[in-house]
């Protein structure tokens, strides 16, 4: 049985095909993992957005805020895709629901930047910060800091006594018939 997602903010339909099959799953993971983030934020409630479990951790709304302008920042001046100016990309009211509106409203559009580049534009080689690197290798960078501070946040609806949602699969809080996760030696046999 396949995983049911309490939030799906992009539907299967809305991913473009990309210009070649082979960068297929750039498009469909970025969109998962957009879903995935948003799952995650719609377990806050307004209350929750200054929450933070220790005094030097970052409350909800600045990592809610880090996520879409970092985003922007990756997408728009290492990539290259057409992004609104800085001053436009954030919410006016902070609420989890209009960053949950924002994050799909910023990321739609970039499927269809994405779906158009061909091989080549994925591997070549641009400024990253004070080194250079394929486009390609900056992509899975900001999709692996998007995972980080989606785990961050996790922990935090832990911490505040929230059910965790599933993101890559069953967690204490949601499981399915068939959920099969890998937590013994027995499992990790498993061909």
């Amino acid at each position: 049985m396949p995983m049911n997602y309490s939030q799906v903010a992009i539907l299967d339909s809305e991913i473009p095909r990309a210009s070649a099959p082979i960068l297929q799953h750039l498009l469909d993971t970025y969109a998962s993992e957009t879903n995935k983030v948003i799952s995650v934020w719609s377990c806050f409630s307004a209350a929750d957005m200054a929450y933070k479990p220790h005094p030097r951790s970052r409350p909800v709304v600045e990592i809610c805020k880090h996520q879409l302008l970092s985003e922007r920042r990756f997408f728009g001046e290492f990539l290259g895709a057409p992004e609104p100016p800085p001053g436009d990309v954030l919410p006016k009211a902070e609420t989890p629901q209009n960053y949950i509106n924002r994050m799909r409203e910023l990321a739609v559009p970039r499927l269809a930047f994405f779906a158009r580049q061909n091989q080549a534009w994925w591997l070549e080689e641009v400024p990253f910060f004070d080194v250079v690197r394929p486009r390609i290798w900056i992509f899975w960078r900001r999709v692996l800091h998007t995972c980080h501070h989606r785990t961050q946040l996790t922990v935090y609806l832990r911490m505040l006594e929230r059910p965790v949602p599933s993101t890559y699969g069953p967690t204490a809080d949601v499981t399915w018939t068939g959920a099969d996760p890998t937590q013994s030696v027995e499992a990790a046999g498993r061909k």
